[in-house]
């Protein structure tokens, strides 16, 4: 059969420790039976791995963080879109994703189309409204708690035990043993994250995740589970093994059913020695 010609957009290109989805979307894209796509990368930093790939990237321009604006990033979509007429975009980190979101009309209007959750939709999945999360939509999630400074550290133990889980508002974590540990995540990652820092309650078992894809509507257009084989000392996912687990796609399908997610997503689940799933992000 005859593949349409489609030039897509991808960002997410580094592949470190903790490793952006860009360079596995463009080999999902590459493999695809519909389209022959042309590739143009969108990075950050000029050592981003994905970039190299010439066997799977064609071009790559380099783009502002979101930090500086949807206005700078505007201004920079507009020159690589005159360059390389972009049909479609994949923005894959939650950092970037408020810029893209509001972004979404305005590129419409150019010729590029995106497929993204609506402002509403993100902000209520955020791991500081995780708690919330839970209890709207049935899904159990391990106890978390919100802090904003090193003072709160020191009465975390009438809550929770250790181990415990401390978490960048966007990425990086850490499993803590004692009270030093979480001092130490906590300027760690605040260096390089900001506040406020997630303390979570640490739940023994075996990692999952599920990546899926709805239609905005309720319903599950894919869905495909795997189980962590190997993980980064940041908790990330570097190699995994997909599985047949129907407890996973239903608790997916579930999740896209009540929330009528719009676009890509990922469910980072525990499942514990009593065969229970828990929402970790």
């Amino acid at each position: 059969m005859n593949k349409k010609k489609i030039t897509v957009a991808v960002t997410g290109l580094n592949a470190i420790d903790n490793p952006g989805p860009g360079v596995p979307v463009i080999r999902a894209l590459k493999e695809s039976n519909y389209f022959d796509a042309r590739i143009i990368g969108l990075s950050y930093e000029s050592l981003e791995p994905g970039i190299y790939m010439r066997d799977l990237v064609s071009k790559t321009y380099h783009i502002p963080y979101p930090s500086a604006g949807t206005d700078n990033l505007l201004k920079r979509l507009e020159y690589i879109n005159e360059k390389e007429n972009i049909e479609v975009l994949i923005p894959n980190f939650d950092a970037e994703l408020y810029s893209f979101i509001k972004l979404e009309e305005t590129m419409k209007g150019m010729g590029i189309k995106m497929f993204l959750p609506t402002i509403e939709q993100f902000e209520e999945r955020h791991k500081v409204n995780l708690s919330e999360y839970g209890k709207k939509y049935g899904v159990k999630v391990p106890y978390a708690k919100t802090i904003f400074s090193t003072n709160e550290i020191y009465g975390l133990t009438s809550d929770f035990t250790y181990p415990m889980v401390v978490k960048g508002k966007y990425y990086d974590a850490g499993i803590a043993y004692n009270q030093e540990q979480v001092l130490s995540y906590f300027n760690k990652i605040t260096a390089k994250w900001g506040l406020p820092i997630i303390i979570q309650q640490f739940v023994n078992g075996t990692e999952y995740n599920v990546i899926a894809l709805g239609d905005g509507k309720g319903n599950t257009i894919a869905a495909v589970p795997m189980r962590k084989q190997f993980i980064t000392d940041k908790g990330k996912a570097w190699a995994g093994i997909a599985v047949d687990d129907k407890n996973l796609l239903e608790m997916a399908n579930d999740v896209i059913s009540k929330t009528k997610w719009r676009g890509g997503m990922e469910l980072e689940l525990m499942k514990t020695s009593d065969n229970e799933f828990y929402l970790l992000e």
